[in-house]
């Protein structure tokens, strides 16, 4: 058996496998044996049909098998051990490759087409230049965040008298010629806030009432016609909204007013843990980090986005193999048309460009991926489901845990890898190019991340 390859030109070449007679006798007379014993057919007992009957079926279709296997094994390990950067997978020829014909030839030559990785070197110097924007943390912006922890963590409190912005519980009767109606509906259990309504005159009928009293409103004009707060308040559909337009009557069983938390030791320890912040000041300058964390993911993912268009503006335009990458991405997608290929390919293109270069560079900067580097990330991944749940503070015993089932999963093993690949590769792109660090609001901010 035989394996070369023959360049066509720099970024495309034709692998050529040549297999003779016993390169694969052995293996088809072993598969073919593998099939006599599981055949039966009339006459014979099962496994003792002759092998000639058995070829004569089947050994065309059984050396067809054994070829691919063989044909694909050594086109893999000759890929692999000669060190050829192959993009995508090698597909038929459709030039050199000769008929078969597995009736009468006894050796096979087997050709395919393959797109080979162009040289892309891409030189950076300290005269290239990147911005990094992020939100500028100042007083205000912690003023901000420290209501909005003082609000999170506030508790209710029963109130003996309604204001606008108190939950109200209690039950609700629908009324008929300010009667309840016979077979009308009855909430038991019923939740209402007077802020939500958009009737204006409706809120004020239950501003100043008090628990046990009773409040006679109606519904649609509270909420003026809106379809999924009446359904939701009611427990109807939204088809029947619309013919819901009678008065109700909400007995008020209890008033509850929402407390924001004070500033004090226990709010720390809620929030950071205990004793991890001890005073005010300590606690606003925890919050400046917390919220520097909040925003760094955007700052990073703003820079990555202009890293990659500078290193592709480098790159300039890269020669590939377009025909084979065209005719292999037909083959590898069923469900897609050439047209479709002939649009996608551009952005194919920009995104294989991209990878290329990031693969060179971490190759030869010697950036690789620790066991540590996987359960710092792992940490970061798990603070931040937490921390959409509104926690903060995570036990050191139960992040550990988490992390580690985390990183049982080999997809998420992949996943987390590629992020810090990305982010060792934007560390060592600030090294060296010049970065000018621009600091801005949080609405700038915004509006810069708009433009990508």
């Amino acid at each position: 058996m035989n394996v070369s390859l023959k360049n066509n030109d720099a970024v495309s070449g034709i692998l050529k496998v040549e297999i003779e007679k016993n390169d694969y006798a052995g293996l088809l007379d072993k598969n073919l044996h593998k099939l006599r014993q599981k055949m039966s057919m009339p006459g014979f007992r099962k496994g003792m049909v002759p092998l000639s009957i058995v070829k004569k079926l089947y050994g065309k279709h059984a050396m067809a098998e054994e070829l691919n296997k063989l044909v694909s094994e050594k086109l893999l390990s000759y890929i692999r051990e000669n060190d050829i950067k192959v993009l995508g997978e090698p597909i038929p020829n459709e030039t050199e490759q000769k008929p078969l014909d597995f009736d009468m030839d006894e050796d096979f030559e087997f050709c395919f087409d393959v797109a080979l990785s162009p040289v892309i070197d891409v030189k950076l110097t300290k005269r290239d230049k990147l911005n990094y924007y992020q939100v500028k943390i100042d007083d205000e912006l912690i003023d901000k965040q420290v209501d909005s922890f003082l609000n999170n963590y506030g508790s209710y409190d029963k109130a003996d008298k309604v204001e606008e912005a108190d939950l109200l519980k209690g039950i609700v009767t629908e009324l008929e010629d300010g009667e309840p109606k016979a077979g009308g509906l009855l909430i038991e259990d019923a939740i209402l806030k007077p802020s939500f309504m958009k009737g204006k005159m409706e809120q004020k009928k239950f501003i100043g009432a008090r628990p046990d009293s009773r409040v006679v409103f109606n519904p649609y004009k509270a909420y003026k016609g809106a379809a999924a707060e009446i359904a939701s308040f009611l427990g109807i559909e939204k088809d029947k909204v619309k013919d819901m337009k009678s008065d109700f009557i909400f007995e008020i069983k209890e008033i509850t007013r929402y407390k924001p938390a004070e500033i004090n030791q226990v709010l720390f320890d809620r929030i950071f843990g205990t004793n991890v912040v001890q005073d005010e000041a300590a606690f606003r300058a925890k919050t400046k980090e917390y919220l520097v964390e909040q925003f760094t993911p955007e700052s990073e993912y703003k820079f990555t986005k202009d890293m990659q268009a500078m290193l592709l503006k480098k790159a300039g335009n890269v020669t590939f193999a377009e025909d084979v990458l065209k005719r292999w991405l037909l083959i590898s997608s069923d469900k897609t048309e050439k047209e479709q290929v002939d649009d996608d390919y551009p952005k194919v293109i920009e995104d294989l460009t991209y990878r290329l270069i990031k693969e060179k560079l971490v190759r030869d900067n010697g950036i690789k991926v620790e066991r540590e580097d996987l359960e710092a990330w792992g940490k970061r991944v798990v603070r931040a489901q937490f921390t959409q749940y509104g926690i903060l503070f995570i036990p050191d015993n139960v992040l550990e845990k988490y992390v580690t089932d985390l990183l049982k999963k080999p997809e998420t093993v992949k996943n987390l890898s590629g992020k810090i690949i990305e982010e060792k590769l934007s560390a060592l792109i600030k090294n060296k190019v010049t970065v000018t660090v621009r600091e801005m609001t949080v609405e700038e901010f915004d509006k810069v991340l708009a433009e990508e």
